[in-house]
């Protein structure tokens, strides 16, 4: 009976020490034309082990998945169904005067601006790169100068 006793103790402790997910909301801008492709994703997302609830506004584009999951895993899940899929790229457009510009898209919802961070970090390191290419002290410099 012993060995027994001890069995259900460490299967206990086993179940414990597994890592428990985070409750998260994912947000994604899915290419959806028609009923046929809204039900293919929601469907395709909602059988995803740890998913609570899948919401689509077609208009928007919008799906948000909510649930014990991880964005990665659901941007790949979605990606599967063949429509062109990436994570939600718009914020809500609240302050006037922000530190970085907003940048403006004419495919945002309204009162939404497209997410600067994704934008601004490759562009910098570019800036540089061009202001050095016509520099003085570039000896490769562009001749025509």
């Amino acid at each position: 009976m012993g060995g027994v006793a001890s069995e259900l103790v460490g299967a206990s402790r086993e179940r414990q020490s597994r890592k428990r997910k985070q409750f998260h909301t994912v947000e994604l801008k899915v290419r959806m034309d028609c009923d046929g492709c809204e039900l293919k994703v929601r469907n395709t997302l909602a059988r995803m082990r740890g998913v609570e609830s899948v919401e689509i506004n077609r208009k928007q584009q919008k799906v948000t998945v909510k649930g014990f999951v991880e964005a990665q895993r659901v941007l790949r899940r979605a990606q599967s169904t063949g429509k062109r899929v990436e994570l939600w790229p718009y914020v809500p457009y609240t302050n006037l005067y922000v530190a970085p510009p907003p940048v403006y898209d004419k495919r945002a919802p309204p009162g939404h601006i497209r997410r600067v961070d994704a934008l601004i970090a490759p562009a910098a390191g570019q800036e540089e790169h061009l202001a050095t290419l016509f520099s003085d002290d570039n000896p490769n410099a562009c001749s025509l100068m």
